[in-house]
């Protein structure tokens, strides 16, 4: 019952490829590699707290114990 081997993924992927086709595989990836991509822009463009707000990123410089 452990992992599987090489043998058995490539059976699977042979299956997946025979049931929904090259084409309809290749869609869907580019789906959502663009998809993946968005979200990676969404989160460099600006980043937005819970209260609405712009997170601001930055370096603490100066540190005291109160």
């Amino acid at each position: 019952m452990g992992s599987f081997s090489l043998w058995h993924w490539l059976i699977v992927l042979l299956i997946v490829v025979l049931v929904f086709g090259t084409k309809k595989l290749r869609n869907m990836g580019g789906d959502v590699g663009g998809a993946v991509k968005e979200f990676k822009k969404a989160m460099k463009d600006g980043q937005v707290d819970s209260e609405g707000g712009k997170v601001v990123e930055g370096e603490v410089t100066d540190k005291t114990k109160e």
